[in-house]
């Protein structure tokens, strides 16, 4: 009789969304039919689709958006210590994107702004739930190393799709340029 065969194991992925719009996870969503073929070559961890909040140790993990606050440092360096592989997805991972613009303001100064009241006083919430903000936006790679960068704003379905099924199966990942776009 022979022995069992056993079924190769999946590749363990987890996302994250840190300071950005959260367009990269619904581009990630957006290859439709095709998650049924991915679920077939991958267990996801941390991910919107798993509700999961902490990150186990995980193959691949894909980082959308900057890094703004305290709680985006230790979420960002958990996936890092978990990952063997790590992709900054789109802009706001790769530059600081949007949420970059305001780096060139102090942060009493946005705050101030964001906060001033009819009257003219400034009321900024002091609640420990809050993190606390960094003095600047910063892009992932200033943080944790980086092993693969996947532009766009947000990359598509199709970019994200023909990036993971390359990693996924041993190629290096390579987008011609008609998938890399900047919309």
């Amino acid at each position: 009789m022979n022995a069992p065969h056993e079924l190769p194991q999946k590749l363990r992925i987890a996302t994250t969304s840190l300071s950005g719009c959260f367009g990269c996870h619904m581009s990630l969503l957006d290859i439709d039919e095709r998650l049924l073929e991915l679920a077939t070559l991958v267990e996801f961890d941390r991910s919107p689709i798993t509700d999961i909040k902490h990150c186990g140790p995980c193959d691949v993990g894909l980082v959308e958006g900057g890094v703004c606050n305290a709680e985006n440092v230790e979420v960002l360096r958990e996936l890092r210590r978990n990952c063997k592989v790590l992709v900054a997805f789109g802009a706001c991972a790769i530059t600081g994107g949007l949420p970059a613009q305001r780096n060139n303001r102090e942060v009493t100064q946005c705050l101030t702004q964001i906060y001033r009241t009819d009257s003219g006083e400034v009321a900024v919430p002091n609640d420990p739930e809050l993190p606390l903000l960094l003095d600047k936006v910063y892009p992932i790679n200033e943080i944790v190393r980086v092993d693969y960068f996947l532009p766009g704003c947000p990359p598509s379905g199709d970019t994200i799709w023909k990036f993971l099924t390359d990693l996924l199966t041993g190629r290096t990942p390579r987008i011609e340029h008609p998938l890399l776009k900047f919309d």
